[in-house]
């Protein structure tokens, strides 16, 4: 695969950055993705959703008082503005001219989760969200002080039912196992320790707040520390720990580069982390550009972001339903804002088992031959769409008209392949035969369908 076909797939989510990778070089293509604008706006879809306390208690109170068929329809409303909300997403990752800071995002947004079936409130979901976008390229023991203090997170990980007289672990061990340390880095102590220093952070308006009458003020051990620690205090000591820089290390390695990184490579990168304290923005260049140098294409399952945009790229689709691509995630297992559980999406092989290969095969199939994502008629009530599966979508496949099939075998697999043998070649000439004439009338479909099979190949599936 052509190296900069690749670093796009890595730092984006198709091949539509390879040419400014080739032109400026990695280092300045970092650089303007670092300096990439931030739309801080709150979005039109939230204009009726609630967003003061008030305003929830309200809604809450509605929904108290109106028959179970209204409160239904009270709901559903909601849920239509989480989808539209997914639909915002997917439109800012395909839209942007440099979309590492979206794919950052979508990291955070796995490492510290947070969803809408447990949270229920869509500007809260709307507010994590943003404030990962603001901070992808930051600081991390920043990004860890306030994460914890969203109301999304309180809500999420149950501090709302933390409490002096009756406390709830589940914030203080995330934060310890999935956040920052990892298993085997902390004792139990330290988790109920660190439970009562965050009991009573409860929701507040704009984000969490400590509540007087429910918080513990007890003086407690918090490794090897004693006093009367806060949240802020006590990810100060949490980042104190010798641990802390290797858990998201080899996190970032796993999500852009390799799934299985080497430990060697975890500690290296973790060292440096350390050295430049937790600033995430050197710490990527230094990823990037030291690997960028490597051979390393092969090392990573796409996932099925990453292989659907690459597709709808490649096939220059562009007025697919965004509905429609958070709802072929959500068949491949990754739900936006909806992860399975707290750990998050897994990705590596989770990624292409046998079923989720054949839906992959199964919407190549569909996109080559034109037509949308869905294969039902319509969707079901959760998805709020309603498509048929018949839907038109134009496609249109950009490859050397003046070359012969070896040629056009050849650019097609530099694009798209990370390798290639003597077998895959029999095979593809097989498909574009010696006699291919790139005038012919059917020349776009004979290419059409070469393309197809390279998408089916298990070499497609890597980056």
């Amino acid at each position: 695969m052509n190296k900069n076909s690749l670093w796009s797939l890595r730092l984006g989510f198709s091949g539509k950055q390879s040419n400014l990778i080739q032109n400026m070089g990695l280092p300045k293509f970092l650089e303007q993705s670092y300096a990439s604008k931030l739309d801080k706006n709150v979005p039109s879809f939230l204009n009726n959703s609630p967003k003061s306390i008030q305003e929830l208690r309200a809604k809450r109170q509605a929904l108290k008082s109106t028959s179970p068929e209204e409160a239904k329809e009270l709901l559903k409303i909601e849920l239509q503005v989480s989808q539209e909300m997914k639909a915002w997403w997917l439109e800012k990752m395909i839209t942007e001219e440099f979309p590492l800071r979206e794919k950052m995002t979508c990291f955070w947004h796995n490492h510290f989760v947070s969803t809408f079936q447990k949270v229920k409130v869509n500007h809260w979901i709307f507010q994590h969200n943003q404030l990962l976008r603001e901070n992808a390229f930051s600081n991390f023991k920043t990004l860890t002080k306030q994460i914890i203090q969203t109301n999304a997170m309180v809500r999420y990980l149950d501090n709302v039912d933390n409490r002096r007289d009756k406390i709830n672990e589940n914030l203080s061990r995330e934060l310890l196992e999935l956040f920052t340390l990892g298993i085997g880095n902390y004792t139990e102590d330290d988790i109920k320790n660190g439970a009562k220093g965050l009991a009573g952070l409860n929701i507040g308006e704009d984000q969490a707040i400590y509540r007087k009458i429910l918080e513990n003020n007890d003086t407690i051990t918090y490794f090897g520390k004693t006093g009367k620690f806060k949240a802020d205090e006590m990810v100060d000591i949490i980042f104190e720990q010798k641990a802390v820089p290797y858990l998201l290390t080899r996190k970032i390695l796993k999500w852009f580069i390799y799934d299985n990184p080497s430990e060697a490579l975890v500690e290296y990168y973790g060292d440096y982390f350390r050295k430049v304290d937790f600033e995430i923005k050197p710490l990527l260049t230094k990823i990037f550009t030291e690997e960028f140098a490597k051979d390393n294409a092969g090392s990573k399952i796409k996932d099925p972001l990453v292989y659907i945009i690459q597709l709808m790229h490649e096939l220059k689709v562009e007025q697919l339903n965004p509905k429609l691509i958070a709802f072929y995630l959500k068949q491949q297992g990754m739900d936006l804002f909806n992860q399975p559980n707290v750990k998050g999406w897994n990705g590596g092989k989770e990624w292409l088992t046998s079923q989720i290969y054949l839906q992959r095969n199964n919407a190549a199939d569909l996109l080559c031959n034109g037509k949308s994502l869905s294969r039902r008629k319509q969707f079901n009530d959760d998805e709020m769409i309603n498509e048929s599966m018949n839907q038109l979508v134009k496609v249109k496949l950009n490859w050397n008209k003046t070359g012969n099939n070896k040629t056009i075998i050849a650019e097609l697999s530099d694009r798209l392949l990370f390798h290639t043998d003597d077998n895959l070649q029999k095979d593809f000439e097989a498909i574009l035969k010696y006699d291919f004439n790139p005038k012919a009338e059917n020349a776009d479909s004979a290419v059409l369908r070469l393309f197809n099979a390279m998408i089916k190949t298990p070499e497609y599936q890597l980056i």
